[in-house]
């Protein structure tokens, strides 16, 4: 059953909606630095959590797969807290998930090591790591379906695009972190005390971001169905609704989770580590680049969600989707100059920016009633396999087959959107899958 809800009409943004956006960004921005710290001290994580006589490959990987639990977890929490925010609201699920995120975070930085426990170190991180990724399973889903539902129709790409920057913003303050220890410590104070710093900064962020969100309000969509009393899909388990009756759209969602995974995942999380091992540069080079393609990122995220309002869906992501597969080519051609990495790598961060238009699409084809759950089963089901896999994959390619197989499979994957786009296109851009209560 469907609706035409009041809050869809067109309007400008109002004083809430901005305060609305602010501080979903801002909270998703400090959460997601919890997620993804792990991986900018991953290095220094293997040397202590594990067995000093073990190959620095095996303990990389095993690293890695620490990492990747956070992801295969992922459909679990999400699939629990888009049920309860699908029957009783997005603001509780929202705040919840960032409390989950903030306490195991700061547990990280206060775990003995190997040394001190052995074998029960990399145990309890592997579950503090499966309870951050029970949190980040619905706080990214929730914040998109929770600011596309509070802000008019014609600014919904907008509002997903800032939602999608300000997850960036936590990369980026990720590597900032990480930049400033490496450059104020050495390389010994790191592994001895300086590793755990970032993680309890961490906490004490998802604490701080739990408490702006209690000034957030309800989404009005949210809150019209409730009050019509229109909840017979609600009623039912939410995410057997999806599967059953919206699968083309949990299909495509899923598949351009794929591309966002790789866009993130390997460009943005592991090339600052793929740089220092299979190129030669110094960790400071790595993550400098690596901060200004976070930028990049975070300004065109914004600047295509822009464009999906303006423009045809159909049509920019199979633009978006070519210019970043030819951007990520040229970055990894030329990574044996040096002096071009900080060009080169800027450029790649803003065109893997596309990604932040995906969310459009996924919040645009699921109704309100199943629209959390929608979201959040597609996205963390993908990202669970392709999230959870790419680091393992990426690592063990990048050592034993080819330097340059990270980039062929990211612009493989690239490639795989432009198609994706070209279907949307011919198809009128599939407006038969889109939700009539959000425009």
């Amino acid at each position: 059953m469907s609706y035409t809800a009041p809050i869809t009409q067109t309007r400008t943004l109002n004083k809430q909606d901005y305060k609305t956006l602010a501080l979903s960004a801002l909270g998703g921005a400090l959460e997601f630095y919890d997620f993804i710290i792990f991986v900018f001290f991953s290095i220094t994580i293997s040397h202590l959590f594990f067995p000093d006589d073990m190959p620095a490959w095996l303990s990389q990987v095993q690293t890695f797969g620490i990492f990747a639990a956070g992801y295969l977890i992922r459909p679990f929490g999400g699939i629990i807290m888009a049920h309860f925010g699908d029957l009783f609201g997005r603001k509780r699920m929202f705040t919840l998930s960032i409390l989950l995120m903030a306490l195991p975070t700061l547990f990280i930085g206060c775990l003995p090591t190997y040394t001190h426990i052995g074998i029960f170190a990399p145990l309890l991180l592997l579950l503090m790591r499966l309870c951050q990724g029970l949190a980040v399973g619905g706080e990214v889903p929730g914040a998109w379906t929770f600011v596309a539902e509070h802000v008019p129709k014609d600014k919904i790409g907008l509002a997903c695009g800032i939602l999608t920057s300000g997850l960036s913003l936590g990369i980026l303050i990720g590597s900032l972190v990480s930049t400033v220890m490496n450059k104020s410590i050495s390389p010994e104070q790191l592994i001895d005390w300086g590793w755990r710093i970032p993680f309890i900064i961490g906490g004490i962020f998802g604490l701080i971001a739990m408490y702006l969100r209690r000034w957030l309000k309800e989404t009005p969509i949210f809150l019209e169905i409730q009050k019509r009393k229109q909840q017979e899909l609600a009623n039912k388990i939410p995410v057997v609704t999806v599967i059953t009756q919206y699968l083309p759209q949990t299909i495509l969602s899923m598949l351009l989770t794929w591309v966002l995974s790789a866009g993130i995942m390997v460009i943005m999380l592991m090339t600052p580590i793929l740089l220092q091992k299979s190129f030669g540069y110094s960790p400071i080079d790595a993550l400098q680049g690596n901060i200004l393609a976070i930028i990049g990122l975070i300004i065109s995220c914004t600047f295509y969600g822009i464009m999906m309002d303006k423009c045809a869906m159909g049509k920019v992501i199979l633009i978006g989707c070519i210019i970043a597969a030819l951007s990520i080519a040229i970055f990894y051609l030329s990574l044996d100059n040096h002096q071009l990495l900080f060009i080169t790598y800027s450029l790649a961060g803003f065109c893997v920016g596309i990604v932040g238009s995906f969310a459009y699409f996924m919040v645009k084809v699921f109704p309100t009633q199943i629209r959390y759950s929608g979201v959040s089963f597609s996205f963390n089901m993908a990202y669970a396999i392709a999230g959870g896999l790419t680091p393992l994959l990426i690592s063990f390619l990048s050592d034993f087959v080819s330097k340059m197989a990270p980039a062929m499979y990211v612009v493989g994957l690239f490639a795989l959107g432009a198609l994706i786009g070209l279907f949307l296109l011919i198809n009128n851009n599939s407006q038969k899958y889109i939700a009539k209560d959000i425009g």
